[in-house]
This record gives C-alpha cells, structure tokens and sequence, in this order.
C-alpha cells in the first residue's frame, strides 16, 4: 500500500510529539502513514519535530504544502485557530484531522464542514478519549444497565485557559458525553462555583451533567464517567496514560487508509454547540 504523507500545523501541542513518534520512529508496518512535513513554529521545537522524525520539509507558510501533501494534522493548541489552518486544505481537496477542538463557535465548526463538502474530501476531530479502552469498556457496560437514567463525566478544564479558556479541556468531556449518548443537548443550566463548572442539559429524556473541575497546584483530577440506567449503576476513570493520542491516531489513519468516517458530522458539530453555550453564560 502506498505510504500516505502528512503535514503538522501548530507543532507547540505536546500531541505532536507523540504523533511524530509513532507514525515515523516506531514506524508500524501495518500504518503507512508518516509525517513528512512541517509549518515551522519555535525554532527549538521545530529542530526536536525535525530531527525525532527525520522530517526534512520545514515551511514557514502553511499554503506552501497545498497540493503537496495527503494529509494535514492541525494540531494547534489554541481552537480559535483552526477555522483559519483547516479550511484551505480542506477546499483543496486534502484530509485534514483537527486535534481537539474542532472549533470553538458553532459558526467556525460549520464552515470546516463546509469546506470539507466542497473540497470532497474527510475531515474529521475528537477527544483522544473518545478512542480510549475505558471508554470502550464503559460504553459495552452502558449496554447491560437497561434505559439510560442519568449520564456524568467529570474532569478538568479551566475556564481561564488561554487556549481558548473552556474548550482547550473541556472538549474531553463534551465529546465523551456525545460519544456515549449521542443528539442534541437540551435545556442547558450553567453553575459556576469557585474552581467549577457544572452543565446540566438533556439528551432526548436523559438527564446528562458534565463537570468541570479547575486542577489546584499538583492535585490531579481525574477523568470519570458515571451512568445510571433502570438495571443498575456503573461508576469508571478514564485512564490517560502514556501513548494516549494514539488510538486517535490509528482512526485517522483508517480515514485515510479506507476511507473510513471516524465521527458522524453531527458529533462533531454537537460538542462544540454544548461548550459554546456553556462560555456564554461564564463572566468574561
């Protein structure tokens, strides 16, 4: 099978490093995907990229890769951005894979869309999580508690991030939450505490709370999902370990590889229609 080429833009996302590593050092023989090149950032990062995937294409502007490569990876930290980085590749025809999160407005997330529909081509975004096996695990139990009652994933997220404030994490637990009950949210109560956030809305008759928890100092706050179902409960951590990105970019590869969609268009729209709403009501 004939090696797919991709390019990163924004490599300032520790995500990068890791993606670098495993599509180009371990080299999987199952995965001809590799990463071959670069829009320059910080010239100590883009030097550490370079030399740990053998990239040799290094380009200052992003619209010297159009036609030039199969795939392009929008990694960049801050979602704000990505409307501006994905749609020029995706009008030219080229799959693109925007790290979390796809947007951070309902309109910027639709015009990606968009100009995925005109260019004919994929794109597609997530929550590493969603790719996870906790969340595998937990989606197979799901099944066994009867008629969903009640849905909530916690985490951390911090309101005041400068990469785009709530999205920047917070997209781990919209997108977990579409992942596991899919549609659309409903009747959205916003609390803020001090060092929280809790969203309640539904989905469809299920009441569904996710919450945001702002990290203190060294304390680590877990990624945790529980369900309630008319059969039974289940409570689980979403374990984030080592080598996470991975499984997400394993569904990327099969987009391109097979051609086949990773998230239904209407996933990735709804997660950022949850967020969008929830900053809305936060003191600016």
């Amino acid at each position: 099978m004939e090696t797919k080429t991709v390019a990163i833009v924004g490599i300032e996302n520790t995500h990068a490093t890791d993606i670098v590593r495993y599509l180009n050092e371990e080299r999987a023989a199952d995965l001809p995907v590799r990463v071959s090149a670069l829009v320059a950032g910080e010239v100590d990062r883009t030097r550490e990229l370079a030399g740990l995937g053998a990239i040799t294409r290094i380009v200052a502007d992003p619209a010297e890769l159009l036609g030039a490569v199969d795939a392009v990876i929008v990694t960049t930290r801050d979602g704000r951005l990505h409307r501006a980085q994905a749609v020029p590749f995706l009008e030219a025809g080229t799959a693109v894979w925007v790290d979390k999160p796809l947007a951070t407005t309902v309109v910027d997330a639709e015009a990606i869309l968009a100009a995925a529909a005109r260019g004919g081509t994929a794109v597609t975004s997530s929550s590493a999580l969603r790719w996870l096996p906790d969340t595998a695990a937990v989606a197979d139990d799901m099944r066994t508690l009867g008629p969903l009652q009640a849905l909530t994933v916690s985490g951390p997220a911090d309101p005041a991030s400068p990469h785009g404030g709530l999205f920047f994490y917070g997209i781990h637990h919209a997108d977990l939450a579409q992942h596991l009950l899919p549609g659309q949210a409903e009747g959205l109560e916003v609390e803020q505490t001090e060092g929280r956030v809790v969203a309640r809305f539904r989905v469809g008759d299920v009441p569904v709370v996710l919450d945001f928890v702002r990290p203190e100092g060294d304390a680590a706050v877990p990624f945790h999902v529980t369900a309630v179902g008319a059969g039974g409960a289940l409570e689980r951590d979403i374990e984030v370990g080592p080598g996470y990105v991975r499984p997400g970019v394993d569904a990327f590869a099969r987009m391109l590889l097979r051609g086949e969609t990773p998230v239904p268009a209407a996933q990735l729209r709804e997660p950022i229609a949850v967020l969008e709403q929830i900053t809305r009501t936060l003191p600016r």
